[in-house]
């Protein structure tokens, strides 16, 4: 049994490693931990708005950022291509951030070691340690059990954050059955790293057609001739198909558009699947007593695009702002920090229910998608939501 610290983030992504940075730099003490160490690979689509770009260069990270680009490993985008079932193409430039921030692909093996060095660097202690479960007593979280090196220790905290992603362990230990994310709003995805394509330079594209809607497919360029590529589908929709992923990828590299911008066939390399649960089912519980979700673990991913990352980011600053507060006046109850859930919705509900809502309308009327895509502009809501929600 370890001292009590203030604050034990469990998993080391985006939203754990920016919850870290926020709370450190507040003067907490945090405690970091993760079943990897850094930097490792994580399976995604690697599109970070230029939101959270901003976000990260608020907490002082614009040289790190910087340094990323100039080496090759973060790849800056300049627009975005929305291809409709029949073929029908938007072209859009993006829009500089507010403070005039790029948005990138950044493959989450650069990414997310920047974000979880900076964290490190800022005063949290980072372990590798895989959480095998919260701590309750009375009902109350104190703490978590961690496995390192065949041996389990129980560390305990003020406050858990759980960030451990979509599969978290904290999330399954302390929400009820009844409160778990249901198929309708969840989502399967495949992704590659593909290095023999003809990419469009600085542009990432999006392809929605008839046989994964209400998903989509996508190829986002990383390098010269290489792009993270894949698909995603709703996953009562994947279910009702009974189709692997990997065969709807290999119709969509077979189609001619597709095909003929292959220049050895299709060489690819790091294939993967992965679960996303959505920000747009309601009334799901997020905060406990002595116990906080962000991110994937909470599952504010939008519903349209399966972007995550601002969202992750977004989550936990608001923790980090309603741990700060709870912890001021030293009461860490479900009661204390349930202003946390509120800020949240406040800050993510709109974007998610019109990115549910587009989703349900295109998958019940896939004529829309064409007409939206032949007729609308760059200011569309449609083009907006994929053009800021990544």
């Amino acid at each position: 049994m370890e001292n009590e610290r203030d604050v034990i983030i469990t998993g080391a992504g985006p939203a754990g490693a920016t919850a870290a940075i926020f709370l450190t730099q507040q003067g907490y003490d945090v405690l970091l931990l993760d079943r990897h160490q850094f930097p490792r690979d994580k399976t995604c689509g690697d599109a970070v708005p230029a939101g959270a770009i901003e976000l990260l260069n608020h907490l002082g990270m614009a040289d790190k950022i910087a340094g990323a680009v100039d080496r090759g490993e973060l790849y800056p985008l300049d627009g975005m291509r929305l291809v409709s079932p029949k073929g029908y193409t938007l072209e859009t430039p993006f829009n500089k951030g507010k403070e005039g921030s790029d948005s990138y692909v950044a493959p989450r093996i650069y990414f997310d070691a920047l974000i979880q060095q900076h964290a490190v660097e800022s005063g949290a202690e980072f372990r590798q340690m895989q959480v095998m479960r919260p701590v309750l007593e009375n009902g109350r979280v104190t703490g978590v059990q961690a496995k390192a090196n065949g041996s389990v220790q129980e560390l305990r905290a003020k406050v858990v954050i759980g960030a451990d992603g979509v599969t978290s362990v904290i999330t399954r230990s302390l929400r009820p059955k009844a409160n778990q994310h249901v198929d309708g709003h969840r989502a399967v995805a495949l992704r590659a790293y593909i290095e023999d394509i003809e990419e469009m330079p600085g542009m990432v594209e999006f392809y929605m057609y008839d046989e994964i809607l209400p998903g989509y497919a996508w190829i986002f360029p990383t390098a010269a001739g290489q792009a993270n590529i894949g698909l995603g589908m709703r996953l009562d929709k994947f279910r009702a198909k009974k189709q692997s992923l990997e065969v709807l990828l290999n119709r969509f590299l077979a189609m001619p558009a597709i095909k003929k911008r292959l220049k050895a066939g299709g060489k690819l390399r790091d294939i993967a699947t992965w679960q996303l649960n959505f920000g747009s089912q309601k009334n799901l519980q997020h905060v406990f007593d002595g116990a906080i979700l962000t991110g994937d673990a909470a599952g504010f991913i939008n519903p349209l695009t399966g972007g995550g990352i601002h969202n992750a980011l977004v989550s936990a600053k608001l923790a980090a702002r309603t741990i700060h507060e709870a912890l001021q006046r030293g009461d860490t109850s479900r009661s204390a920090m349930q202003i946390y859930e509120q800020r949240c919705h406040e800050a993510m509900w709109d974007s998610m229910k019109r990115s549910y809502r587009f989703q349900t309308q295109l998958m019940r009327f896939p004529f829309l998608i064409d007409f939206l895509v032949k007729r609308m502009k760059a200011n569309s809501r449609l083009a907006q939501t994929f053009l800021t929600k990544l």
